[in-house]
């Protein structure tokens, strides 16, 4: 009884966000915090361990642990009444602490580090702990440019609890609108049959051609991963399936469980949904959502061909043929069944483009997939739908918990400067060099993934270290104009402050000064692209934790599912995930994201070739193993290929040199055979 009291409570608390999104116009503040407070209940109770909530009568915690997990739910739903009941009296009071304000604001934060140590681990919880102490105390005893004084408690528990720029602050309110509404839709669409859809789909697409059960996993990963928007739901939905079918054709158990993780890292690269980090970028950097998920298409399609390139080149070492793979369904029966499937996402992408918000689009999506399920063989009933909500509300517990927390590590970051002195540590250390850089973000990256989820760990990142990115990536379109002469009175002025040689202004010139100039001199537009240019290169390393060891969620679940060991399978996903770096390279020298649609496809086709000659590289083998001769060939051709600044002569010439190695390779390979058949 208890258990299906739970489950209602849950489906009602989504319909509640549902109407809120959709409807009602409630404070973000009270939205935020009756977000929290209804997840952190619901953790409490035990609802995100599992299909089937545990009955808190007859199984599950002793009955002191069940008592404590209930008052902890109580204690939870109290932190939002509070907030709702209290918040003008504490402002007449001008915000002027009283014992109540100390008792509830402190149990928030502690209630947030609880509840996302529970669903989350250690490493978030340790986190916010060092931040608030830094804040409060500890800053005082940092020497350098760390140093804070602190702040009192009062301060620090009003701007954590109260404010707007605490835990109830832009991304909580991000994780109760635009998070929730996509979750639920990608819930819906599970439930309705799609993700059987995309997997047939993938099988018929590729599954015919050289590698073709490796393809179908990337196909079918990266169609999955529009949806779900997450790298180990992705991996566990699709790899039962595709890890089984490339080790019945001859793929290695471990290489195909890289495939299959590091494909599934590639879901939250690939629009339209790209897990939570496409709506905080779109709060970050105030570019609409639509303009986001669409100068992201093509690198997601460039990460995708790179996993593709590692599955083509293994079946040529290992010699795979397609007649070896299994006989799949007709694409005609396939289409059939599932064509209906393609609406809801073609709904959502029409209502977008129309100009419907993403929030109201999403409405209107999860109720196509309800309408068009009808088209196919497994019409969506009452309880499939009760089912598809429990499903998206479990997804949301740890995302919720987990976001509203991060709010904290946000607001001491903000509070203190810290995020100027972390961009003030990289300009020294990396002296004014963009590689450099982007190789310590690729880093921090890395330690802040092996404790947390990719959005937090972007999120994070995106805050200390997105400003200094853009300011180098815009520094030499910014350098141009200075060098040309023809500027503003107030521009000349402030060069004049640095000696009047542009280079040195540039470079000695303070950040906020520096942006000012900025403003002045370059277009609005290329401005916004550029912003977006530094958050999607972060968020793209931000990925690296699923397939990067020692921690890597995806290729651990891969591993589960393959039988491999963990750390050999992660160390093969790492390999094959090489575009989580090169790709962003792209974003940092390159027009993919910032230049017009002619320049930004001209680098793909280059991009494509190149990417594929490094596969080479890294594989040590194209149709053929490499030599001394064609290794070095084949380096200087991912070069040419791969460097954005050089014209179209170099990159025709790396084509050439890539095509030549293939054509060598082949009549080497073709003689060899010759030769085998005549002995």
């Amino acid at each position: 009884m208890k258990t299906t009291a739970i489950k209602w409570a849950a489906f009602l608390f989504a319909l509640f966000h549902v109407y809120t999104n959709v409807f009602a116009t409630l404070s973000e503040l009270w939205f935020s915090a009756i977000h929290f407070g209804g997840f952190a209940a619901l953790c409490a109770l035990g609802f995100h361990r599992g299909p089937h909530v545990e009955d808190l009568q007859n199984a599950g915690p002793k009955p002191l642990e069940r008592f404590s997990n209930i008052l902890l739910a109580l204690l939870a739903l109290l932190v939002p009444a509070y907030l709702m009941l209290f918040e003008n009296a504490l402002y007449a009071r001008e915000a002027e602490y009283i014992w109540s304000d100390y008792v509830v604001s402190g149990l928030a934060i502690l209630l947030a580090i609880e509840f996302t140590r529970r669903t989350s681990g250690w490493f978030m919880p340790a986190l916010i702990l060092f931040c608030l102490a830094y804040m409060l105390f500890l800053g005082r005893y940092i020497p350098g440019v760390f140093m804070f004084p602190g702040l009192s408690l009062e301060t620090v528990l009003y701007r954590s609890y109260f404010s707007s720029e605490g835990m109830f602050g832009s991304v909580a309110t991000i994780s109760a609108t635009y998070v929730f509404m996509f979750i639920l839709f990608g819930a819906f669409l599970l439930r309705s049959g799609a993700g059987d859809f995309i997997v047939n789909l993938a099988r018929c697409v590729a599954g015919r051609y050289t590698g073709g059960a490796g393809m179908v996993a990337v196909i079918g990963s990266g169609l999955m991963g529009s949806v779900t928007g997450s790298a180990v739901a992705n991996t566990v939905s699709t790899g039962v399936i595709t890890i089984p079918m490339m080790n019945r054709v001859g793929f290695p158990a471990k290489f195909s469980a890289g495939v299959v993780a590091s494909a599934s890292t590639g879901g939250q690269l690939m629009p339209p949904v790209m897990g939570a980090g496409a709506f905080v970028m779109a709060s970050y950097t105030q570019l609409p959502y639509l303009q986001i998920i669409a100068l992201s298409t093509l690198p997601a399609i460039l990460y995708f061909l790179t996993v593709a390139f590692f599955v083509r080149i293994e079946a040529k070492r290992l010699n795979l043929q397609p007649e070896q793979t299994e006989a799949h369904e007709k694409l005609g029966p396939v289409l059939k069944r599932g064509w209906a499937f393609v609406i809801p996402l073609a709904v959502l992408v029409g209502l977008l483009v129309v100009g419907y918000t993403p929030i109201m689009a999403a409405a209107v999506s999860i109720l196509a997939v309800i309408v068009t399920s009808w088209l196919t063989p497994s019409p969506m009933s009452g309880r499939q739908c009760f089912e598809a909500t429990l499903d998206a509300v479990r997804t949301m517990v740890p995302t919720a918990l987990l976001l509203v927390a991060v709010g904290l590590v946000i607001n001491v970051v903000n509070t203190t400067g810290i995020g100027n002195s972390f961009s003030f540590m990289i300009v020294e250390w990396a002296d004014g060099s963009l590689l450099i850089t982007l190789a310590l973000i690729a880093l921090a990256s890395l330690v802040l993934g092996m404790g947390l989820p990719v959005t937090a760990s972007y999120i994070v990142l995106a805050t200390l270290s997105a400003p200094i990115v853009f300011d180098l990536i815009s520094q030499s379109q910014l350098l141009n104009v200075l060098r040309s002469g023809d500027l503003p009175t107030s521009v000349k002025t402030t060069i004049d402050l640095f000696g009047g040689d542009a280079v040195v202004a540039l470079k000695e010139m303070p950040l906020e000064m520096k942006q000012l100039v900025r403003e002045q001199l370059l277009d609005p537009s290329l401005l916004a692209t550029m912003l977006l240019s530094a958050h999607l290169i972060i968020f793209w390393l931000s990925q690296d934790s699923n397939v990067t060891p020692p921690v890597c969620l995806a290729a651990f679940a891969a591993a589960g599912i393959a039988g491999t060991k963990p750390m050999a399978t992660g160390m093969a996903a790492w390999k094959i995930s090489k575009g989580l770096y090169l790709v962003p390279l792209l974003f940092a020298y390159s027009p993919l994201i910032s230049g017009s649609w002619p320049e930004r496809i001209e680098v793909f086709v280059w991009a494509c070739f190149g990417l594929y000659a490094l596969a080479g590289l890294l594989q040590w083998h194209l149709e053929r193993p490499l030599n001394l001769i064609s290794a070095p060939l084949l380096a200087a051709s991912a070069v040419l290929l791969t460097w954005a600044p050089l014209n179209i002569a170099f990159h025709a010439a790396g084509a050439a040199l890539l095509f030549g190695v293939i054509f060598w390779q082949r009549r080497e390979k073709s003689a060899a055979l010759a030769a085998e058949s005549s002995g």
